[in-house]
């Protein structure tokens, strides 16, 4: 894995450049740009959500440096399905010049424009399906059906002068989906007769071996709990995920429940896809929130956000008794969805608040709840040997994932040295089949904080949590700059360090002694003082405490 930053050459007329922004080497933040012959082509415009190590962050976007003086050249953006990975930073794109068009299958394309809405954005849209054919300046798009945990996902054969791109967006192959719509493996093996010279598949499930079990399993499990529950039944899962919801609603039906759906991007997300002919919701059994407290305990269901520990979501709030549903003895909380890697700890946070409520909390660890949307190794080995692709690039995973996805092309025959591990702005050209890495650019994270965008930085953060662990001393003091003699202070205050404030009464004439020692070597501003007083602090606090605090010094010359 190259992080050696360097430039491209300029590109060839007739050569087609790949540069992935997004989602290699993490779960998420997905989008990666095509250039032939002056023109772009965006392949998904995600977010990544943030850990732990990054407080105070909403989102976390592509670094669109690479194309910001270059937004003429974008023909279009193309979205493979609605996840917030592969969709989320659309808004953010759009500022930035709002009529790219955007390309889609008829539910994500609903979707974002309902997150446009929110933004003040009205996009211009292309509907396709699959089987269609749309053509882009010197890019033909060819999209194929995929099967994944969202109704409507696309992959999309990318075909030019330079040779033919295969992206497959997420996917798995549920041979019995509960929307009876598979991944298309003919147009697959006709795609792979044709030769397709750069493959870029799925890699989130290659390190798990075998197939990922289909979401058919899912509802009798589902209704079995529900069946089972005294009191009230809350199931948590992405707002997006149809099929799940889907499975909710038709197992609460079947034990005479009624469901009321909670969260904002739960109850906007269902309203389309129902209104869409997606979601079949059977006659009766939504009800609305503010009506759902009327209906008995033993006779409701709440569908909620929240399965990731997101501590604004629903079941957050739930389990720190934040929301107006207390959860309690007898309660049955489902989550309904997998973990993504990084939420464990936030989640695990969620389900022990909820058991200590009283709550019995089911999910994928103790009951067939859950099944990915991802292919695992088995399948993808299946996609190698029907495509028999020229060259591989893994996407959409770890660097773990990647690794593993790359192998699985190996051993199918395609050589090792065709498969390409890669970084966030690594820059591929392709021509006549050959794939070269021919670059490397600096791009980073751009955070999401409030109302700001790309503001925050990694050093912003970096104070953020010193602050967190290891508190903040101020000390204030003013000097005689002539002498360095102390006339007022120095007065110390600390936050999150010390409750007693007299721990400082030690450091206070180290400081004063320090102050008249630089100035008797010719230290004569308030910035030198500062320092001095930072250092003897810092030293002190160190030796003593075996603490790096935020030390704030404020020097004022008298």
């Amino acid at each position: 894995m190259n992080s050696h930053i360097y430039q491209p050459a300029a590109l060839k007329p007739g050569t087609l450049r790949v540069i992935p922004l997004g989602g290699v080497g993490e779960i998420g933040r997905n989008m990666t740009v095509y250039e032939l012959d002056g023109k772009l082509l965006i392949v998904d415009c995600g977010v990544l959500f943030p850990e732990e190590h990054q407080p105070g962050v909403d989102l976390i976007l592509p670094d669109f440096t690479p194309i910001r003086d270059r937004l003429d050249d974008v023909l279009g953006v193309v979205l493979t399905h609605g996840h917030e990975d592969h969709i989320g930073a659309v808004p953010y794109l759009l500022r930035l010049r709002q009529d790219i068009p955007l390309i889609g299958s008829n539910l994500t394309l609903a979707l974002i424009e309902a997150k446009l809405k929110e933004h003040r954005i009205s996009p211009y849209t292309l509907t396709v399906k699959e089987g269609q054919t749309e053509q882009f300046g010197p890019f033909e798009l060819e999209f194929v059906a995929v099967n994944h945990s969202i109704p409507d996902a696309l992959a999309v054969a990318i075909k030019t002068s330079a040779g033919v791109v295969l992206h497959t967006g997420d996917f798995k192959m549920d041979q019995l989906p509960l929307d009876d719509r598979i991944t298309d493996l003919r147009a697959f093996a006709r795609l792979g007769e044709a030769g397709v010279d750069l493959f870029l598949p799925d890699s989130t499930n290659a390190d798990v071996p075998g197939f990922t079990a289909p979401e058919r399993g899912i509802g009798p499990v589902l209704e079995g709990i529900i069946a089972k529950a005294p009191r009230r039944v809350i199931v948590a899962s992405f707002s997006s995920h149809v099929h799940r919801v889907q499975q909710v609603l038709d197992a609460a039906h079947a034990n005479g429940r009624r469901v009321a759906f909670l969260g904002r991007s739960m109850v906007r997300n269902m309203g389309i896809a129902a209104e869409l002919g997606y979601l079949k919701v059977p006659e009766g059994v939504l009800v609305d929130f503010k009506k759902a407290g009327d209906i008995p305990d033993d006779k409701i269901v709440y569908m909620s956000t929240g399965s990731q520990g997101e501590p604004m979501a629903v079941l957050s709030r739930m389990a720190n008794l934040e929301h107006k549903i207390e959860v309690g003895k007898g309660d049955t909380v489902i989550l309904a969805s997998s973990l993504i890697p990084g939420n464990e700890n936030a989640v695990y946070r969620v389900i022990n608040g909820l058991i200590k409520l009283g709550a019995n909390v089911v999910h994928k660890g103790n009951a067939k709840v859950h099944v990915s949307g991802h292919a695992s190794a088995g399948e993808l080995l299946y996609c190698y040997n029907i495509l028999r692709p020229k060259n591989v690039l893994p996407v959409h995973g770890e660097y773990r994932h990647l690794v593993a996805n790359a192998d699985l092309a190996v051993q199918t025959g395609v050589p090792e040295e065709n498969t390409f591990i890669v970084e966030n702005g690594a820059v591929i050209d392709l021509r006549d089949g050959e794939v070269a890495i021919v670059g490397q650019l600096d791009i980073g994270f751009v955070y999401v904080d409030g109302s700001t965008v790309g503001e925050i930085t990694d050093a912003d953060l970096k104070d953020r949590r010193i602050l967190a662990e290891e508190g903040f001393i101020s000390i204030f003091a003013a000097v005689d700059a002539q002498t360095g003699r102390v006339i007022v202070g120095p007065e110390i205050q600390a936050r999150g360090f010390a409750e007693d404030e007299a721990v400082f009464d030690a450091v206070k004439p180290l400081i004063v002694r320090a102050l008249a020692e630089a100035a008797e070597n010719g230290t004569r501003d308030s910035h030198a003082f500062s320092q001095v007083i930072r250092r003897t602090v810092g030293r002190w606090v160190n030796t003593q405490h075996r603490r790096r605090p935020m030390i704030v010094p404020v020097v004022i010359e008298a």
